[in-house]
């Protein structure tokens, strides 16, 4: 009686555990997706803050934006843009924001355009990504292109805002790790 009653119980206390395992089996590629979002989030935010007010007008050179303008793309075009492209969902009105705004605005628009699509994507599942949307310049794309599209624009603009703190003599959140 009492092995059977500890059988039941350890069941009963492993079932939520095998029950979020399937989930995840289930997505493994918009799960991965979601992770990356996460990881990207917290450098691309941490990127923003370790910028000084005084330098969110700097540009290595005049054809290239201003880190500002970098982040003023991040929070229309690369997140609200292309997370509601992805998931369908109506993005924010974000053309309230310009490099030329303060960094306190930017940053804040940054954090709200990374809410966006933290909740867009928890919408997608596996099954949905050969879903055909419309996208960029009237064509038509997969969910999944979407969601690659939008990490990979996500790293290309971190080690642009990398490369920008360095020039001005600043460590990017990701070489910092390892120094606490």
């Amino acid at each position: 009686m009492r092995s059977t009653l500890g059988t039941t119980l350890l069941a009963i206390c492993t079932l939520p555990t095998m029950v979020v395992a399937a989930a995840q089996a289930q997505n493994p590629v918009t799960n991965g997706i979601r992770a990356m979002a996460q990881r990207q989030t917290k450098n691309i935010v941490d990127a923003a803050e370790e910028m000084p007010a005084d330098k969110y007008g700097y540009k290595p050179t005049p054809a290239q934006m201003s880190y500002g303008d970098v982040v003023a793309h991040l929070i229309k075009e690369g997140n609200n843009y292309l997370c509601s492209a992805a998931s369908g969902m109506k993005q924010p009105d974000a053309d309230k924001f310009a490099g030329a705004d303060s960094k306190d605005k930017l940053v804040a628009g940054l954090k709200a355009s990374f809410k966006f699509c933290e909740t867009a994507l928890a919408g997608i599942q596996d099954a949905q990504l050969g879903d055909s949307i419309d996208f960029f310049g009237g064509r038509k794309v997969t969910k999944g292109m979407a969601g690659l599209i939008t990490v990979a624009d996500w790293a290309d603009h971190y080690s642009q805002m990398a490369i920008y703190l360095r020039l001005n003599g600043l460590l990017p959140p990701t070489a910092k790790k390892g120094m606490d």
